[in-house]
């Protein structure tokens, strides 16, 4: 299915989205309690901090992610990379509030900002026909983090402290991730694209929107509000795992435990979409993507017995599934690829910002005194309102040819 350079482009989007996981929502939510306790401080506190430093990333993030634009592909990634490693040494010595904000913020800025952005627009730039196959594959990243950390980590917090955890992880990125991105993409540059040998397919040149162009075009909005969805949702749940797992009464490891079968059932999809995806285009799925979304909310609204949790995180995954492969390859497919790197930054800044948003909220209705299930009627609520609107647009989603 991929040959050379094609196949050089996936294991790199896999390892940089695998490693993105460290500045995910539901790998930083494992510390949630530990760093609480550490730092004395309550749910909605943690909720403000985790906020507002995720919000400052995404300001930065729509700056800094558009020159992938502008510099070679090995020297972005190896900046980010940097980074990276220093934010994860930096996290291992948070001792107050002040140094928590900017760990979160190096976090969310550099792990689930850039890595994630750097992985999706290499493979969205380059790949065209089989476009939706190569992120679904390099997406598996991610997922393969999400089945193997939860439960990793939770044995390691019962065996060493949590610093020591980040220091190791710092470690690892800096031996490893250079050389990765050197043999992988050091020979790619912006003119790379894949091999298609169909010509009817080459006849379709789509209109290269810049972004300014984007920002004017409804469609962009109403996508959005769609997209961002699955970011702000699952983040709350993921950062307040902890208190969902109290409200509920579920055993200590239920949630762990429940985050295999997540990152299954995401894997499934994930690959699955790819297919569907270069078979019936991302327009055409993405009023599919938040309906698994929506019935996790009426799980967690209804039911408390444990196996509750495997079905709410199952149907949170398969959405996310979904979402990964759609998040990347819709915005290549409407508005073109000349210009991603710059639109992708702005997307992937506004996925970040709901992040912040979701966290935020989680936390001020949690210290407000609203249940679990009043957040998840909030959320069932939102979605249902962003897919009536999709709806009413879903023929309107066709990109323009010159």
């Amino acid at each position: 299915m991929f040959k050379s350079l094609s196949l050089k482009v996936i294991i790199f989007g896999f390892i940089f989205t695998f490693f993105s996981s460290f500045g995910q929502s539901f790998f930083l939510g494992l510390f949630n309690s530990s760093i609480r306790e550490a730092l004395s401080i309550t749910h909605g506190q943690f909720g403000s901090i985790y906020a507002s430093a995720t919000l400052l990333s995404s300001f930065l993030l729509i700056w800094v992610g558009k020159k992938i634009d502008d510099i070679n592909i090995f020297r972005f990634a190896f900046y980010v990379v940097l980074l990276l490693a220093f934010s994860c040494f930096f996290f291992s010595k948070v001792t107050s509030v002040v140094f928590l904000f900017i760990a979160i913020f190096l976090m969310r800025f550099s792990g689930q900002g850039l890595m994630s952005h750097t992985a999706t627009t290499t493979i969205s730039r380059y790949f065209t026909k089989s476009r939706g196959k190569a992120l679904s594959v390099g997406w598996f990243g991610l997922s393969t983090a999400e089945f193997i950390l939860p439960v990793l980590i939770v044995y390691l917090l019962t065996i060493t402290p949590w610093q020591n955890i980040w220091v190791s992880i710092a470690i690892l990125i800096i031996v490893f991730l250079p050389l990765v991105s050197f043999a992988l993409v050091k020979n790619l540059n912006f003119d790379s694209r894949e091999k298609v040998n169909d010509n009817e397919f080459l006849k379709k040149e789509i209109k290269n929107w810049t972004r300014v162009e984007v920002l004017k075009d409804y469609r962009f909005y109403i996508i959005c509000l769609n997209m961002l969805a699955m970011p702000w949702i699952a983040t709350g749940v993921f950062v307040y795992q902890s208190y969902i797992t109290e409200s509920k009464d579920w055993g200590e490891f239920v949630i762990a435990q429940s985050f295999m079968i997540y990152s299954i059932l995401s894997v499934i999809t994930l690959l699955g979409s790819g297919f569907l995806i270069d078979k019936f285009t991302s327009r055409r799925l993405l009023i599919f993507m938040n309906l698994p979304l929506l019935i996790s909310t009426l799980v967690l609204f209804y039911f408390s017995i444990e196996i509750s949790a495997f079905v709410f995180l199952g149907l949170i995954g398969i959405s996310n599934g979904l979402a990964n492969v759609l998040g990347s390859s819709t915005w290549a497919e409407i508005y073109g690829v000349k210009h991603i790197g710059s639109i992708k930054a702005l997307t992937t800044a506004l996925m970040v910002f709901s992040t912040a948003f979701g966290t935020a909220l989680f936390g001020i209705l949690i210290d407000k005194g609203f249940s679990i299930e009043q957040i998840a009627l909030i959320s069932f609520i939102y979605i249902l309102v962003s897919l009536i609107a999709l709806f009413l647009v879903r023929n309107r989603l066709n990109p323009k040819y010159i």
